[in-house]
Order: structure tokens, then C-alpha cells, then sequence
């Protein structure tokens, strides 16, 4: 096999919904060493349930699977308005006319059969992915991209946000409410220093800030003076502690494997909690202990189901 070559554009996050442990941890692999931000789900009502919480940019979706399949589960999805613009590429062993008709006519972009072609299966990702941008257009992308929105000019000045970025920033620096919310001194310092990182859109970065956990992602310019960011608030204490009294981990296994669930990758987890990447693998040793399992897919699966119940 070719070795992957590593992506030089932002991270794309990727949905991969298949209930085969085997497959699950040889395409988050894949995918990781690609560079894609990677989440799971072991079927297809785990996969609706968490595109309810985090908006992926392209699903690779199984096409059979028990319970609901994979043509069930996209044609649910594409039924929810923020996500009739998300490419679903399916993924089986079924090649027959008939199975790649019901495919695309549950509204897929695209159809892969297993055993996967690595390089194939990454060039039509790209393009899906390039076209989704284009095909979304500005305003689509305000509604697909998890509504904490907000833009600023060259500055840093609030010019407008979604209702749910103006409670978000309100929490933080309460204000009048019929005025916009003015930025809290540190995040405006990362979303001018994500202005200038290289990387440019889809620059991204964490912080802490009044006792939440936020996570700042730069879009795109939607002007020549406006650019559009994205806010996530990481409220995680529940699910922490779900994990933590349900499996038996320390409150800091319990951490790590939560973000593990939610795609984050050793550094960026280093980064959330503080500590190194090393550290993060040490901790993942005992995780995968503890749970019986041999990587990272099958763990951060085990982590869904239980969070999904």
C-alpha cells in the first residue's frame, strides 16, 4: 500500500458510522494519518444522535448494518435541515446496480466497496468535500456549521452573531441585552492571533474562559472587513462523570476518554486538559485496560454507546 500522504488544508472532521470494530479502527487510522478530525458511531441511530451535538464536514457511512442501516440513517439525516448539504459516501460489500441506486436515492453523494481502496476512497472525499463548500455558499454554511456563530471585522468588533453565540458571550461578559455583546479580553486576543495563524480557515484553537471550555474555529472571510467564527462551549462534567462511575476510571482516564469520543487527537486532548500527549497515551493504556479493548476506535466506540443511552 501507497503510504498516505498528508493533507496540507485544514482538518475536516469526518463521521464514520460502521459497526465492524475492525473497519472502525483501520479507517480512523486512515483517516487520522490523513489528517481529518475522525468521529464514530457503531450504527445508524448512534450517528444521528451525534450529528445532533457536533456538525461533521462529509459522513462515510456502512451501508448494512443491524438496527437501522445505513440507507435508513442518511435518509433520516437528510431530512434534518442543517444537514441536507453533508456528502455521505457509503461503504459495502454490496455492488450490485440496485444497492448502489437505493444509495444514492437515500441521498448519497457517493458509493465504495470494501475492501477499501485507501488513495480512491481519499481523492472522492476531497472532492466531495470541495464541492459541499461551494454548493453551501455563505448562508448555508451559517446554518450547517452548529449555530454559535458569530462575525467581527479586522478589529476583533463584534459585527453580528446567532442568538446562541449572543447567550454564549452574555455568560461571559453580561451586557445589555439589545446591545451586542462585546468579546471577553482573551478571546479576542485568539480570534485576532487565528486572523494571522497560516493555516488560515479552519483555524482553531481552545481556552478557558470565565470557567467554560471554548473552542474558537475560524470559517471563513465573508467579506473584505468580516470574518465568520464559530464558538463551541465544552460542557463535559456530565458525561465525565457517566463514564467515570460506569467503567471503573479515575476522573482523569474518564477525561481523556470522553475527548477520545468526540475525535480529538492525543494533542489536542494534551491541549484541553493541560498536560502532554505522552501523558495522554500513558492514559490511554490503562483506558484500553480497563475497557479490554486493543485501540482507539473500539474504545471510543464502547464511550458513544454508554453516553448514548
Amino acid at each position: 500500500m501507497k503510504a498516505v500522504e498528508l493533507r496540507n488544508d485544514p482538518r475536516d472532521t469526518v463521521l464514520v458510522v460502521d459497526d465492524t470494530p475492525e473497519s472502525l479502527g483501520f479507517l480512523t487510522d486512515m483517516l487520522d494519518g490523513a489528517g481529518y478530525t475522525v468521529l464514530i458511531a457503531t450504527d445508524g441511530d448512534s450517528a444521528l444522535r451525534l450529528v445532533e451535538q457536533i456538525t461533521p464536514d462529509l459522513v462515510l457511512m456502512d451501508a448494512v448494518m443491524p438496527g437501522l442501516d445505513g440507507f435508513e440513517a442518511c435518509r433520516r439525516l437528510k431530512q434534518k435541515p442543517l444537514m441536507a448539504h453533508l456528502p455521505v459516501i457509503f461503504m459495502t460489500g454490496l455492488s450490485e446496480t440496485e444497492h448502489v441506486v437505493q444509495g444514492l436515492a437515500a441521498g448519497g453523494v457517493d458509493y465504495v466497496t470494501k475492501p477499501i481502496v485507501v488513495e480512491e476512497l481519499l481523492a472522492r472525499m476531497r472532492v466531495h468535500l470541495n464541492n459541499s463548500r461551494v454548493a453551501q455558499g455563505p448562508n448555508a454554511a451559517l446554518d450547517a456549521s452548529g449555530r454559535f456563530l458569530l462575525a467581527t471585522d479586522l478589529q476583533g468588533r463584534v459585527k453580528w452573531c446567532t442568538p446562541k453565540a449572543r447567550a454564549l458571550l452574555g455568560e461571559l461578559s453580561p451586557a445589555d441585552p439589545a446591545q451586542t455583546p462585546a468579546l471577553p479580553e482573551a478571546l479576542l486576543r485568539q480570534l485576532l492571533a487565528l486572523r494571522h495563524e497560516a493555516t488560515g480557515q479552519g483555524a482553531q484553537c481552545l481556552l478557558s474562559i470565565g470557567g467554560l471550555q471554548l473552542e474558537c474555529v475560524m470559517l471563513s472571510p465573508i467579506g473584505p472587513d468580516e470574518l465568520l467564527f464559530r464558538l463551541s462551549e465544552k460542557r463535559s462534567t456530565d458525561d465525565q462523570n457517566i463514564l467515570q462511575q460506569q467503567l471503573g476510571m479515575t476522573g482523569r482516564e474518564a477525561e481523556v476518554l470522553l475527548w477520545l469520543s468526540r475525535g480529538k487527537s492525543n494533542r489536542e486532548i494534551g491541549q484541553i486538559l493541560g498536560i502532554s500527549p505522552r501523558t495522554v497515551n500513558k492514559h490511554l493504556e490503562q483506558i484500553f485496560i480497563k475497557l479490554g479493548v486493543e485501540n482507539r476506535a473500539s474504545a471510543a466506540a464502547r464511550a458513544v454507546r454508554l453516553l448514548a443511552q
